[in-house]
């Protein structure tokens, strides 16, 4: 009889540990092996966990990839890859589920959180609106505009147009810095403006303008910048 693949008891000590405390004390390419168990079955994916981290420069910059940037890895399919990317998609629907019927002003970083995982690791600009009903809770959200990797093109009628349609009385404008910074340009500071000029004739409020980018957030309201 042949011997048993060194991996398999390793595997086993893993789901193990994880059983008992879960991500505490793992490191990150720990989490991703594990991960990884689920869709390779007949190999060592230690190596494989590790090449990821080391690619793209971490945890988060193995989510935030694209199914052919994972798919060129040596030794990951279009199936592991796929389940990689299932996992952002799933952390971002958890977050999205948790911000909704929330008071904006009183749980603001239910929306940071999710603003930062579905928009943060993008590598364009793309340009988010979250709709607000009459108490301030978030009652639905669109990425309106996608652009190139340093711009993107906004029209403040077609987002006052989104925010009729959706029956809102107050937005959340978010957008992305590929970049990674996250403090915003003059031109950030003058559509803003023009926003909430626009949203104004129609009493809309805009509560906030949060730039997200893997660097943090920058917030509007926070630094008193939502005067037209």
């Amino acid at each position: 009889m042949t011997d048993k693949p060194h991996y398999v008891d390793h595997r086993k000590r893993l789901r193990e540990r994880f059983q008992r405390a879960g991500a505490n004390g793992m490191q990150d390419y720990e989490l991703l092996e594990l991960l990884l168990t689920y869709a390779i079955q007949r190999k060592d994916v230690k190596p494989i966990a590790k090449d990821l981290i080391k690619r793209f420069g971490g945890l988060s910059g193995v989510l935030d990839a694209d199914q052919k940037e994972l798919e060129d890895v040596t030794g990951l399919g279009s199936i592991s890859a796929t389940l990689i990317r299932l996992v952002k998609e799933l952390c971002s629907t958890y977050l999205a589920e948790g911000m909704k019927h929330k008071d904006f002003l009183s749980s603001p970083r239910f929306v940071v959180d999710f603003a930062r995982v579905k928009l943060s690791g993008l590598p364009h600009e793309a340009f988010m609106v979250i709709y607000l009903n009459v108490k301030n809770e978030v009652i639905d959200y669109e990425t309106l505009i996608e652009g190139t990797v340093d711009s993107v093109v906004i029209y403040p009628r077609r987002i006052i147009e989104s925010a009729l349609s959706h029956h809102a009385t107050g937005l959340i404008l978010v957008h992305n810095h590929p970049s990674g910074h996250p403090e915003p340009s003059e031109e950030d500071k003058q559509i803003t403006r023009a926003i909430i000029e626009a949203a104004r004739t129609l009493d809309i409020r805009v509560l906030d303008h949060i730039v997200v980018g893997k660097d943090g957030f920058y917030s509007f309201m926070e630094n008193n910048l939502l005067t037209s």
